[in-house]
Order: C-alpha cells, then structure tokens, then sequence
C-alpha cells in the first residue's frame, strides 16, 4: 500500500472517532458533567432529604395524590384488608372541630365514611403517611436514617402549602387531600397536602 493509501486511511480513521465522539460539558472544577442514564435507578445518595422533598414534592406527591388518590368509598373498602399500607385520599367533609391549643401540632377534624378523622395541619406532623403514599422504598436510600429523615422533610413541605386554618372553619364544608396509614381497619396519621375551604 501507498504512503498516500495509508494517509487517506488515517484521515478516514480520523473522521470516523470524531464523529463518534461527544462534547462534554465541564463542571466549575474541570470535571465532566455525565448527563444521567434515563434507565438508571433512581439515586438519592448525595442529596439530603430536605432536597428530596423539595425536588419530588410536586411530580412525586402532589401529581401522584391528584391523579391517583383513593376517594371516600375506595378507603372504606381497602380499610379492613389494610396492615400498615399508605394512600393519597382525596374527600369532602364538614369540618367538625379546629384544635389550636398546641401551636405546634394543629388538628381539623371531620368526618369520613361515618367516622372523624383527624387531619394534621403543621406545623408539626407526625408519621410516614406522605413518604410511603408516594411510594419510596427503604432500598433507595442510602441507610435507615435518611429513610427516616425523608419523613420529616416531606411533612415539613407539606405544611409551606397549606393555607392558615382558624376557628372560622369550623362547621364549614371543605375539601381535602391526604395521605394516610391504615392499619388494621383504622386509619392513621392523617396528614394534609391541600385543604380547601368550600362555598356553604
């Protein structure tokens, strides 16, 4: 072969790697930016749960609660066969009592399929019910205690959302979307995601 063979080869060769190349964009330290697989798992590793929240309270809860929540006669028939399982409900409902006397852990409640529950409102709230509604798993995370944190920060998100709730919604109809734990034919840690007040 040619030297001028083996030229036009290389720069066939060349082209060729090029083409098959990609620009990386670089990170303020010079590293790649590696865009992430759309196939990968998810990972939260590097992220606090605060983050978390805040990035997947939108698609992860609030989407997922308005598109798949359980309504009124749904919960009743899945209550009985329920052991610890968690649920988006969305309901309507009087709102029997507003309990404000302890500042940190507010109640409204109201009646569902004959029996009061009693919505958590902030600015404290307790329980898994939204974490476990959206579906996370143990696995996804990198150990028990951001699981648990994840809790913590979504119930505090919930509450950025909620409107104030006063004296004056007392007895008033409303709207509500929850989550919540039913275990045992009993249903649990009711906490609020939206909570409209509606037209007497």
């Amino acid at each position: 072969m040619s030297l001028k063979q083996w030229g036009t080869g290389l720069l066939c060769c060349s082209a060729l790697l090029l083409t098959a190349c990609r620009v990386v964009d670089l990170d303020e330290n010079g590293k790649p930016v590696i865009p992430p697989d759309p196939n990968a798992k998810a990972s939260f590793a590097n992220q606090t749960p605060a983050q978390i929240a805040q990035q997947t309270w939108a698609t992860r809860v609030m989407e997922q609660a308005r598109d798949h929540a359980l309504d009124a006669s749904a919960l009743h028939n899945m209550a009985a066969n329920a052991k610890g399982e968690s649920f988006f409900v969305k309901a309507r409902g009087t709102v029997e009592k507003v309990e404000l006397g302890n500042e940190r852990e507010r109640v409204v409640t109201f009646t569902l399929n004959d029996r009061p529950v009693q919505l958590q409102v902030g600015p404290m709230i307790r329980g898994n019910a939204i974490r476990d509604a959206a579906g996370f798993k143990f696995e996804d995370f990198t150990n028990q205690v951001q699981f648990a944190q994840l809790s913590k920060a979504y119930n505090r998100e919930a509450v950025k959302h909620l409107p104030a709730v006063d004296e004056s919604w007392q007895q008033q109809p409303v709207t509500v979307l929850m989550a919540v734990t039913l275990r045992n034919g009993a249903l649990s840690d009711a906490a609020a995601l939206d909570l409209q007040r509606e037209t007497p």
